[in-house]
């Protein structure tokens, strides 16, 4: 029997993403057209792939089985596509990412993905939080990577969790009585509100002694030992600590690092870059 691609990547991407409601975030899908898709295949093959509870999705022992072969055919046609076909997508992406996100990882991607479809214009804008998702609901770009809570809604699929931390250099020492010095970037910024909210309800005495609206700027500052800020566990440098349940400081919520898309048809440039980001 042949098996029709698109059901075998919804397939993959409901168990990669551990159900179907990330999976149809992940594929652009209503969660009820990825289910359709699972019931379609599973009526082909005449057996079940999952076992289905209300906590929990997972896969039974011919899901198993399918998964491993599903993988190599959808592998195989991935590298198909792109060593035949890639010169017949063209145009434009426009992507959005903050600095802390992709480190050394960025560059070689970016290459990667001219390599594979020479044709495509690629436009990166490295900004804030903020000034992406803004650029993402105006339609000045086609996808971005951002911040966000857990609870938040979002159009959306998660890349990476972490956790928000205080954090100050190794040598940072807290001057008795004194008001506490922080380091932010201007508002409106997502770390920014993540301290000032959590400190709120606390008796810390505090005041925002450096402001740059550079993370380079900021982590100077708190390498120098001049103040203390909020970053995400997996931003840390060299030389830095994590400085929670210190000098008062509160603790702090999760985060997730999202992948976020502009409202309306995505181009198929731009799905081809935002398959290349997924974990």
């Amino acid at each position: 029997m042949d098996f029709d691609p698109t059901l075998l990547r919804a397939f993959v991407a409901v168990h990669d993403a551990g159900g179907f409601t990330r999976a149809a975030q992940r594929l652009h899908l209503t969660q009820s057209a990825v289910s359709h898709q699972i019931r379609r295949l599973e009526e082909q093959i005449g057996r079940p792939l999952f076992y289905r509870t209300t906590r929990k999705l997972t896969l039974t022992e011919d899901g198993s089985e399918f998964l491993r072969h599903a993988q190599q055919i959808l592998t195989s046609l991935d590298a198909l596509t792109r060593r035949f076909q890639s010169s017949m997508t063209a145009g434009v992406v426009r992507f959005g990412t903050p600095e802390t996100f992709m480190g050394e990882r960025l560059a070689p991607l970016l290459a990667r993905f001219s390599h594979a479809f020479p044709s495509v214009r690629l436009d990166v804008n490295v900004g804030t939080y903020f000034d992406l998702r803004s650029m993402i609901d105006a339609g000045e770009l086609d996808l971005a990577v951002a911040l966000s809570l857990p609870h938040e809604e979002h159009r959306n699929t998660v890349l990476r969790k972490s956790q928000f931390v205080w954090v100050g250099s190794e040598t940072f020492a807290s001057r008795g009585a004194a008001s506490l010095p922080l380091a932010f970037a201007p508002a409106p910024c997502v770390h920014r509100q993540i301290g000032i909210a959590a400190l709120a309800d606390t008796p810390v005495d505090w005041h925002v002694a450096f402001t740059s609206p550079s993370n380079e700027g900021i982590s100077a500052a708190v390498l120098a030992g001049l103040a203390i800020t909020v970053q995400t566990r997996c931003s840390l440098k060299p030389g830095m600590k994590i400085v929670d349940g210190q000098f008062g400081l509160p603790a702090l919520p999760q985060a997730e690092f999202t992948l976020i898309w502009r409202a309306g048809e995505i181009a198929p440039a731009a799905k081809e870059f935002g398959r290349l980001l997924l974990p």
